[in-house]
């Protein structure tokens, strides 16, 4: 049996440990709970004022020309935090999201090309998702070079002759007539009036205005002195109270006839619903002051996409249904009628494709073609199938499939429909993304996908927004 003494001893000690394990799990629970709380990398002190650039990308729709809008909505999409890519619909929101907030400036552009600017001046909700209302201006004339005027050459001949003037000093002793020749004016002294002409009445004379004892009226000389502007009249901003006839209260309130004044801002037209003149282009909202980055491909050899348009515009056909992938091609041949006449048969024409778009990009400095192609069949609205296809060139002169989007009427809620609109960057790394409309049957949303690698990958998408009831969408 095992002493008292040695038994309390033992539970004594059991009892410490379980205490100190205790403590070191409420401190490594503190420590996870604090990490949770600051995910990512912890600020320094002295990056706490920096703060990030933001850079936000946008969609604008219209209808009417090109810089004069009849009715205009800014949607928009992303906000680049400097690390992440947040969404636009609902970043910062206060109510209304950070991107639409009054006098954010926007550039629109196609192909990366400057069109024109936007201007926010007020957001609403429409259909489901936050747009924005504003102006659109032209782009500011670019400011003319200031050249410089060269500098004057110093002569440094020694031996040039140069002119001085005669100092006043050399002819102070002379008289007039041992100088030169020339006529010599005297003044006149004041005691002599007996030669002087009779003056002329009608002669203007100036007058000297007599100088005043008080110095606030007194005309300054100094050049130095600071100017207050004048303030306009126009601008008065001086309360004034005007007597009323026939009121004897003074305490009395009173209605103003007239029209109020518009102090809120400025109401654009709101465009609702997806009208078949709808306009689009991307808008960026960046505060540096960024070259274009122009996005469109340029071939060495025109040939070239000439025949790659066509092995697009061959395999869109083969996912819409209309060649069979793997069909032999006709040959032309010479069939003899009954006649003995010699008759050509052609081979059959490839079928059309409705609403083809066709875009060739350059997503970054020196990569190569990106090919963008959509389209859908002749086929009335209710039958119609609808095709995406994104694509590279490969090294043997083929095409690489990128991405693959086919759908038809009928299955537009569960498969929409893509449409390009633009290439955008994003995230200022002067690497552009492909900005595309998933439009089904009764929503819509956008989705941007990064083309890197051989693969297509989405980075983004919006939240659904409805069309407008009644408007025709096509």
């Amino acid at each position: 049996m095992l002493d008292q003494h040695v038994i309390n001893s033992h539970y004594s000690r059991a009892g410490r440990l379980v205490s100190w394990g205790a403590s070191v799990a409420v401190l490594l629970l503190a420590a996870s709970l604090a990490l949770a709380q600051y995910p990512g990398q912890i600020a320094k002190p002295e990056d706490k004022d920096k703060a990030p650039v933001l850079r936000a990308v946008a969609v604008l729709e219209w209808t009417g020309d090109l810089g004069k809008p009849k009715k205009a909505r800014l949607i928009p999409l992303t906000v680049f935090d400097g690390q992440d890519l947040q969404d636009g619909d609902i970043y910062m929101a206060r109510p209304e999201p950070l991107a639409l907030a009054g006098e954010v400036e926007y550039e629109l552009r196609r192909a990366g090309k400057n069109i024109g600017l936007f201007d926010v001046e007020n957001s609403a909700q429409e259909e489901g998702m936050w747009v924005g209302y504003g102006t659109w201006k032209p782009m500011p004339a670019p400011k003319p070079e200031v050249v410089k005027a060269p500098a004057p050459i110093e002569d440094e001949d020694n031996d040039r002759p140069v002119l001085h003037r005669k100092h006043q000093s050399d002819n102070s002793g002379k008289t007039g007539g041992q100088d030169s020749g020339g006529p010599t004016l005297h003044r006149k002294d004041s005691d002599d009036s007996s030669t002087a002409p009779a003056p002329d009445p009608d002669r203007p004379v100036l007058h000297k205005a007599p100088e005043s004892s008080d110095s606030g009226t007194q005309a300054s000389t100094d050049n130095d002195r600071p100017k207050l502007q004048k303030k306009s009249e126009k601008t008065e901003d001086v309360g004034h109270v005007e007597a009323l006839p026939a009121i004897s209260d003074p305490d009395r309130p009173r209605l103003i006839r007239g029209k109020s004044e518009d102090t809120g801002p400025k109401v654009t037209p709101s465009l609702m619903g997806l009208p078949k003149d709808l306009e689009q282009a991307v808008a960026v909202s960046d505060a540096r002051n960024l070259p274009e980055h122009p996005w469109t491909y340029e071939w060495a050899n025109p040939a070239d996409e000439l025949k790659l348009k066509a092995m697009l515009e061959d395999q869109a056909r083969a996912a819409l249904g209309l060649t069979p992938a793997a069909a032999p091609a006709v040959k032309t041949k010479a069939v003899k009628t009954t006649h003995g006449k010699t008759r050509l048969t052609l081979p059959p024409l490839p079928a059309p494709l409705m609403d083809e778009r066709f875009q060739v990009f350059e997503l970054s400095y020196g990569a190569g073609a990106t090919l963008v192609l959509s389209a859908h069949t002749d086929a009335p609205p209710a039958q119609q199938k609808f095709v995406t296809l994104i694509a590279q060139p490969d090294l043997y002169g083929g095409l690489l499939i990128l991405l693959k989007n086919v759908t038809d009427a009928a299955h537009l809620d569960d498969t929409p429909r893509m449409r390009l609109i633009d290439a955008v960057d994003a995230e200022s790394d002067n690497r552009g993304e492909l900005v595309f409309e998933l439009r089904g049957a009764t929503q819509r949303r956008f989705v941007l996908y990064r083309v890197l690698r051989g693969q297509a990958t989405r980075i983004y998408q919006s939240v659904p927004g409805t069309f407008g009831a009644g408007v025709e969408a096509q």
